[in-house]
């Protein structure tokens, strides 16, 4: 359940930012709460608002971090764990994605979190998605 969630979360924000949109809304969960604070955290938004629809119901606006040039993709995201197919690493061998430029999503006993947030902790999980 929650890896469609977070593949869900990425195919909203690809869509918008394919459409040179650079607002997304998307529902308010533990799982948004956490894989947003990381795209935050890391440059990938620049912004992030909370809207209720009702007393239970919470939406979180994005507005996408917008680069100078128009004909390329803002964020760019690659699923490297599939239902039936997950890939874990440990903290020793975590890929690089670009050499360091891109990020890479683990899903640690910790919680999400970054390939160098694991490595400083010394922990390893499963390889969510790369983004760069």
């Amino acid at each position: 359940m929650g890896k469609k969630i977070i593949f869900k979360i990425l195919t909203s924000i690809r869509n918008v930012d394919e459409n040179k949109t650079r607002i997304v809304k998307i529902a308010s969960t533990n799982i948004t709460n956490n894989i947003i604070r990381i795209l935050l955290q890391e440059g990938f938004i620049k912004d992030v608002r909370t809207s209720h629809v009702s007393n239970k119901i919470k939406l979180l606006v994005l507005t996408l971090r917008y680069k100078m040039n128009n004909n390329k993709k803002t964020i760019n995201f690659k699923n490297k764990s599939f239902t039936g197919l997950q890939k874990y690493s440990n903290y020793k061998k975590i890929p690089r994605v670009l050499g360091g430029i891109g990020i890479l999503i683990l899903s640690t006993s910790l919680g999400l979190m970054t390939d160098k947030e694991a490595k400083q902790k010394r922990i390893g999980g499963e390889v969510l998605f790369y983004i760069w």
